[in-house]
């Protein structure tokens, strides 16, 4: 399967001009980084709508894709102010990842700054959603 690119999903922020929203090569959607941002890149509110945000944006990216949340194998994600954030963060992170069997792999890293001021930032590997 060639490498294809994901631009105008339904219902998720547009990406900037540097990047696509994900791109699909052999069976794989490889998801860029959300931050918890409106249509028009501007941050919204406070770590919990952040992270809503950025979530939901990434499952929009998904199912745009082809895949959605279920089929997520790999979280990577980056808070800028891990000691104040973790807990908040978890706490959303688990209204979209609630099934212990089902949840993903993932890792979350402390970082100096996030684009746009953000206070957190998520990707993602998924495979793609199959009709069996």
């Amino acid at each position: 399967m060639p490498k294809v690119t994901v631009n105008n999903a339904p219902g998720a922020v547009p990406p900037l001009p540097f990047f696509s929203q994900a791109v699909i090569s052999n069976n794989t959607v490889y998801v860029s980084g959300s931050v918890g941002c409106d249509n028009d890149h501007n941050i919204v509110g406070g770590i919990h709508q952040q992270t809503r945000a950025a979530l939901d944006n990434m499952k929009a990216v998904l199912e745009g894709a082809g895949s959605d949340l279920d089929h997520v194998l790999k979280v990577n994600v980056y808070l800028s102010n891990i000691a104040r954030d973790f807990e908040a963060f978890n706490e959303i992170y688990l209204e979209y990842f609630d099934n212990p069997e089902r949840r993903p792999a993932r890792t979350l890293i402390g970082v100096a700054a996030l684009p746009l001021g953000a206070f957190v930032e998520a990707e993602c590997i998924a495979e793609l959603a199959r009709n069996d």
